[in-house]
């Protein structure tokens, strides 16, 4: 299992603290120092279900200069937010986590971090 993190965002702190209550075996990338090639970015996307704009940070100073806001979520325009994404990688939702059997989550929540250790939430079935 990878996990796609910002050390300072308080979501990837708790994601990591999930991980590591249920003792799973995990990397670390902080993508802000090492960013995922564009050719990552289809792969978790492929395994996110999700388009490049599904995963953007949309109020990042970054998406107002750029004028994200009125760029078209067309098929066609793919390329683009995901070249937007690799450049400007402060953009990309976080936590990503990807697992090793080929699935992946943005993990926000504490569902969604547990959905990949096969733990449950507390409380939870």
């Amino acid at each position: 299992m990878e996990i796609w993190i910002n050390p300072g965002c308080s979501k990837c702190r708790s994601a990591l603290s999930i991980l590591d209550a249920e003792a799973a075996d995990y990397t670390v990338r902080r993508y802000l120092d090492d960013p995922p090639t564009e050719d990552e970015l289809r792969d978790v996307l492929a395994r996110l279900g999700l388009e490049p704009w599904d995963i953007t940070r949309t109020g990042e100073p970054v998406a107002a200069r750029l004028g994200m806001d009125t760029w078209p979520r067309e098929p066609g325009d793919r390329d683009r937010w995901i070249g937007a994404l690799a450049a400007n990688p402060v953009l990309i939702q976080r936590p990503i986590i990807t697992a090793d059997d080929g699935s992946a989550v943005i993990g926000r929540t504490e569902e969604a971090v547990r959905s990949l250790t096969g733990g449950s939430a507390p409380g939870g079935a």
